[in-house]
This record gives C-alpha cells, structure tokens and sequence, in this order.
C-alpha cells in the first residue's frame, strides 16, 4: 500500500533531509521565480553551471543535477504545464511531469524524493485537480516501484497543504 509511504508536510523545500528534490524549473532550467529560484539560491551557482550544460527541458520532461549546496544530494528538474484551460494536454504533461520525476528518482536508487507543487504558483494549474493529478501518480507509480522509498510533498502554503490533506483523507 502507497500511502505509509506518502508523507504530507508543509514547509520548504530546500530544507528537506531527502535523497533528491524536484525543482518545478522553467524550460531554461536557468532559475526562475518561486520555488526554482529558492532552490537555486539555496544550492548556490555551481547548480546553474550544471544547468547550463543540460540544453533546457521541455514541458513533461525531467533532467537531473547534483545537489550542491542542499541537503539532498539530487535535484530532479521538470517543467510543468502552463495552464490554459485545460484543453491543450496540460493533465497529462502534468501527469509526465510526476511519472518522469519518480522513474529518474527510482533509477538513481534514492531512498526518498520531496515534490513541490508543479504548475500551481506561477503556472496557475488550478490547485485541487494538480493535487489530485500528483496523487495519482504518486500512487500508481508506488504500488508498482520499491524506489523510491519515501515520498513527501512539501506545501509552501497552506491552502495547498489543506487541498493535499482533504484529499488525502
């Protein structure tokens, strides 16, 4: 069963004592606002040095670094969707963004990965159908996969840590 192995905090990413972070990055990769630019000023530059040697990312995908200065030895980098209206594939971009998070996590064999909300801040992916899109995901990809084996989404807010907790039960 996934959810023992599914932990709900709110607090800040950057802080987390995890194998590896998810970064809801830009296309660039270069840093951005939001959580993007907190886990950059928090890794320090050589995460940008890095950056810039990975061409970018498209929306869905999922690229890796080393943590630098963060506690968590890797960062998985993805682009979420930007919401339109949810007419132009922004679930499942959504969705790919969560299952090529998880499959990179897996292959580098961490022990556990902490997720941000993707799209929901600047992105504007309304909150309650992000939440239950990551869940979803989390969950399958858990009944299927022994890594990773912890997985916490870290809310920085509290509307999206009660949209997550509702859901949740």
């Amino acid at each position: 069963m996934p959810e023992n192995r599914i932990e709900l905090i709110q607090g800040d990413i950057t802080l987390q004592d995890v194998s590896a972070i998810v970064n809801a990055a830009n296309n660039s990769l270069l840093g951005g606002g939001g959580v993007d630019g907190a886990i950059h000023r928090a890794a320090g530059p050589e995460l940008l040095e890095e950056c810039k040697k990975l061409g970018g990312c498209a929306t869905g995908e999922a690229k890796v670094t080393r943590g630098h200065n963060l506690r968590a030895e890797w960062v998985i980098h993805t682009v979420g969707p930007i919401w339109k209206d949810g007419t132009h594939g922004e679930d499942r971009l959504l969705e790919a963004c969560y299952r090529n998070c998880l499959e990179l996590a897996r292959k580098l064999m961490v022990d556990s990965v902490a997720f941000p909300s993707i799209s929901t801040g600047a992105y504007r992916f309304p909150i309650e159908r992000a939440c239950r899109i990551a869940l979803h995901e989390i969950r399958q990809f858990l009944e299927q996969n022994a890594r990773p084996e912890k997985v916490i989404l870290v809310c920085f807010d509290n509307p999206t840590y009660r949209h997550y907790l509702n859901l949740m039960g």
